[in-house]
């Protein structure tokens, strides 16, 4: 067997048990849509108003969320009188290609790796989130991915709020295998993130992940601390941070839009990571919030096992939840 063969079949097996865990870790959200579609297009041949109105709630009840709901709805009903006639039948199909065609516009690419632009210094991503979305987690799980595919990661324990933050990404950072830069109770966040630049730099790290303060009780405190943090990484390199990653708890369903709103009016988040998908049905929350705030979802948290992050893949994750 050549090289070239078994690596394809290699990265096929890879590939297949990738999908097997986010269809695995969707389960509960395609569940519930499932049963609400049949009870919305039961007794029913074709799409007519009853069956759009019916589809509306279902999306809505699903956490799509009002706005986005309405436009989904909107391109299926274009979809309707261009064709004429579609069956009930064909919903399925119709409003999984709408949901894609949707995502398309917000969607950082559909690779399945976790690649990094090189860039010949290191790229920086700082992590902000409130608490208990599973930010920390996120940011350990980020180092195991990045380290597997050959990145020398450093991390930066800026959340100098929470003794207990502090002290669950140095037990993230010896699983892992990646150094953590860390001060005391009550330091400096940014002098925490510069100190962690300056040691990845000199040691010619390719990545760099910054923990920070998961509050959010006060929007003008929370913009100053994120701000002075980017100000004094700027120092180090100029073009830090690379990434400003938001990590919402995708359980918490529409709670999730909220604090997606306050950051964004907080920070400058370019990319999105929406976690604890395998335990809700409120999967749909990743679809309105993509949609919603025009920022890329780049990472979906599907399980607890360190290797259960995944790069968002806008057809996978919809032909999950709709195939």
């Amino acid at each position: 067997m050549s090289s070239e063969i078994f690596n394809m079949g290699l990265f096929g097996l890879f590939g297949k048990a990738k999908k097997e865990t986010l269809n695995k870790g969707l389960e509960k959200t395609k569940e519930s849509v499932f049963k609400k579609l049949a009870r919305a297009v039961v007794g029913k041949s074709k799409v007519d108003d009853e069956v759009l109105d019916n589809l509306e709630e279902v999306l809505i009840s699903s956490d799509v969320g009002v706005d986005t709901t309405v436009r989904i709805i909107e391109r299926i009903e274009k979809r309707v009188q261009h064709d004429k006639f579609l069956g009930t039948d064909e919903l399925n199909r119709v409003l999984r290609e709408e949901i894609v065609s949707l995502l398309k516009e917000n969607t950082v690419n559909d690779s399945d790796s976790f690649d990094l632009p090189d860039k010949g210094v290191p790229y920086v991503i700082m992590v902000v989130g409130v608490n208990g979305v599973g930010k920390t987690t996120t940011i350990g799980k980020l180092a195991y991915k990045f380290r597997e595919s050959g990145k020398k990661v450093v991390l930066g324990a800026a959340d100098t709020f929470r003794a207990a933050a502090v002290d669950q990404l140095v037990i993230w950072a010896e699983r892992v295998g990646v150094p953590v830069v860390k001060q005391g109770m009550g330091a400096d966040p940014a002098s925490v993130a510069y100190d962690t630049l300056n040691k990845a730099k000199n040691e010619g790290a390719d990545v760099v992940i910054i923990d920070t303060a998961g509050r959010l009780h006060n929007k003008v405190n929370l913009m100053n601390e994120l701000t002075k943090i980017k100000n004094v990484m700027k120092k180090v390199l100029p073009e830090a941070p690379d990434e400003v990653l938001l990590v919402l708890d995708g359980s918490t369903g529409q709670n999730a839009y909220e604090q997606a709103k306050q950051f964004t009016l907080a920070t400058e988040v370019n990319a999105l990571a929406i976690t604890k998908l395998d335990g809700t049905a409120k999967g749909g929350v990743v679809i309105g919030i993509s949609d919603q705030f025009k920022i890329p979802v780049k990472y979906i948290g599907i399980g607890e096992k360190i290797e259960d992050l995944q790069v968002f893949n806008r057809e996978e994750f919809v032909d999950s939840l709709f195939n």
